[in-house]
């Protein structure tokens, strides 16, 4: 593909693969800009409901309009592919800033606080990510936090096209209800973003499992060691944050990302 056009724009790199889609970076001959190109894969071109989840990203972000949520330009089809147009963020995932060590407690709740913001602004458009993870959140080269991949978006005031029990999203990051296949809401989001703070601050996760089913038992039951344990200068009101957001019940958990960030507003790092 590097090398190749698609309608008009040109693909000069690949940055990434997933199950579902590979990610490219073209040129825009028409706007002469960077985008990034998401396409379909090819085994699941002609899979209706994979085409349905995809262009439904599209669908799902192209009503967001925020500084933290990486922008969709358009969706199209071209080539025999369907693809979403991106703007193309330079910097790094939070995954690649982690391959350091955990952060400093201020660095964590900036990026914390930005990506809440971003998530808020998905939820008062009535839209559930659902896939919250540190390779999902990238930090451009301006510390400006930029949420991606809404692939497994849930549009709240939609029937749920995926089907009934399924069980979407990244394993180690999912909370209790999405893990079990039960229907999820705002606070699957406020409990991945928790599972992402701790891993901030720690450098682990706060659940163990050598394989998915163990990884499942562990969110289900298990309480993650206190991060004070890991660090001395870990704040206690950003602990009881983070204890909240990884409540098992959902009822327990901050009510919605507003809540959130109130309460990371409040911490003072020793």
């Amino acid at each position: 593909m590097i090398g190749t056009t698609i309608s008009h724009y040109k693909i000069i790199e690949k940055l990434g693969e997933g199950g579902r889609s590979v990610v490219y970076k073209a040129v825009d001959m028409r706007l002469e800009r960077t985008v990034a190109l998401k396409v379909l894969s090819e085994k699941l071109h002609k899979n209706q409901k994979a085409r349905l989840r995809f262009l439904r990203e599209a669908q799902a972000v192209a009503q967001l309009d925020h500084p933290n949520i990486c922008t969709v330009y358009e969706t199209d089809q071209a080539e025999g592919l369907i693809f979403i147009v991106m703007a193309c963020v330079e910097g790094q995932s939070l995954t690649r800033k982690l391959e350091i060590g955990p952060l400093e407690v201020n660095e964590v709740v900036d990026i914390s606080l930005q990506t809440a913001h971003g998530l808020l602004a998905a939820h008062k458009n009535h839209i559930i990510h659902r896939d919250i993870k540190d390779g999902n959140i990238m930090i451009n080269t301006e510390g400006v936090v930029k949420i991606l991949d809404f692939g497994l978006a849930k549009l709240l005031t939609k029937e749920d096209i995926t089907r009934p029990r399924a069980v979407l999203g990244t394993v180690p990051f999912m909370s209790p209800e999405q893990a079990v296949g039960k229907p999820v809401d705002i606070r699957t989001d406020i409990w991945s973003l928790g599972v992402v703070m701790y891993r901030m601050l720690t450098g682990v996760h706060p659940f163990k499992g050598r394989n998915v089913s163990e990884m499942i038992k562990s969110i289900l039951d298990d309480q993650p060691a206190r991060i004070g344990g890991f660090r001395s200068d870990m704040p206690e009101p950003l602990e009881a944050c983070i204890q909240k957001m990884l409540s098992k019940g959902r009822q327990m958990r901050h009510e919605n990302m507003g809540e959130v960030i109130k309460d990371l507003q409040r911490v003072k790092p020793s």
